[in-house]
């Protein structure tokens, strides 16, 4: 598909320098494109490769002062970065109209189960009773819906997906390979003899719109009631959300990460890769948290910013490191005090002159 500059600006919202009727096919970093492609340029430190990039178009910032001319047509908005995601989703939308619809003859299609329009569920698919999946939907090869489940409109589910039984996915949802949905919570209840009897996990997993699930990432359905995934929430590859946890709207959270049974997460919070979370506690809206950072109580301040294990206050955590790199500094001056208040000491002991402690 072939794009103009003109067609970009109008949908990005932006004002054109150059040859509005350049055409462009293709997208590429600054530093790789060439004739043809169009890039962007959102940080300073890449602004060096804008004046000799062979790209056709380039999205700079509104804000961006020259320092010599450019070959490429530009286009001038207030964010090149929301900017070129903007454009990208909706070349995404284009390709996804273009794609494939319908039922591949190997997948298993419960004939209780209710398909919308233009919907494709691929190969070695299965889809169970009462399943409701809605128009626009796609199902990749080799996925598993469960009995009562439902997928909402436009949603993608890749390959090797599964989704239990009563399972709620919502519209716009994207969830990457090998991620699995409402598989039950660790729950065990220590008998007296010191064996663990299972306790059901009754419960669902709800997911709202426009959430996006990295690859490999599990999320428990809940002993009883709901595990919720809040709309606009990004979840990276390989996290672990256990069961009846709830993830506020537009937080995201990177890979490897744990959070443990009960725990509610606000809204727009951001988590570093490979946290661990304790179960039944708050974490409050806009709390960022540290990579690798252990958490093992409740966060009551919004906007607060975490770091270590276990973690607290980022600013005081910045000025304890800044001590604790000084240590072998402070220690040899210690030494070197205590030698000089001895050798005082005994000075003054010989001269009979005694200290006031």
């Amino acid at each position: 598909m072939q794009f103009t500059a003109q067609q970009i600006a109008t949908l990005i919202q932006g004002t054109i320098e150059g040859n509005p009727d350049v055409t462009i096919s293709n997208v590429a970093k600054i530093e790789d494109a060439a004739e043809g492609f169009l890039s962007f340029v959102a940080n300073p430190k890449y602004e060096e490769f804008l004046y000799n990039s062979k790209a056709s178009i380039i999205i700079v910032n509104e804000s961006l002062k020259l320092e010599k001319p450019v070959s490429p047509t530009l286009i001038r908005v207030k964010d090149a970065y929301s900017s070129f995601a903007l454009l990208l989703e909706k070349y995404n939308e284009i390709k996804s109209k273009e794609g494939k619809t319908g039922i591949d003859p190997t997948a298993v299609v419960s004939a209780t189960a209710q398909v919308g329009k233009d919907v494709y569920i691929g190969a070695l698919s299965y889809i169970g009773d009462n399943v409701t999946i809605e128009d626009g939907a796609r199902i990749y090869p080799g996925c598993y819906v469960g009995d009562n489940a439902s997928i909402g409109k436009d949603t993608i589910i890749y390959a090797g997906v599964k989704i239990y039984d009563s399972c709620v996915v919502g519209s716009k949802v994207i969830i990457h390979s090998g991620t699995i949905i409402g598989s039950d919570g660790f729950g065990f209840a220590p008998q007296k003899d010191g064996t663990y009897r299972k306790i059901p996990q009754i419960g669902n997993v709800v997911i709202e719109d426009n959430v996006e699930i990295g690859s490999n990432t599990t999320i428990d359905r809940a002993t009883m009631g709901s595990t919720i995934i809040r709309k606009g929430v990004k979840l990276d590859n390989l996290i672990q959300i256990a069961h009846n946890v709830e993830i506020g709207e537009n937080t995201v959270i990177a890979a490897q990460t744990g959070i443990s049974g009960s725990t509610k997460i606000g809204r727009n919070c951001v988590i570093g890769g490979q946290v661990g979370i304790v179960g039944h506690i708050q974490i409050a809206d806009f709390t960022s948290i540290n990579a690798q950072s252990g958490l093992a109580k409740s966060v009551t301040t919004p906007n607060t910013a975490l770091t270590g294990s276990p973690a607290y206050d980022y600013k005081s955590s910045l000025k304890s490191q800044a001590i604790f790199r000084n240590l072998p500094d402070l220690q040899y001056k210690l030494s070197n005090l205590e030698k000089t208040v001895a050798e005082l000491t005994a000075l003054l002991s010989e001269q009979n002159i005694s200290i006031k402690k």
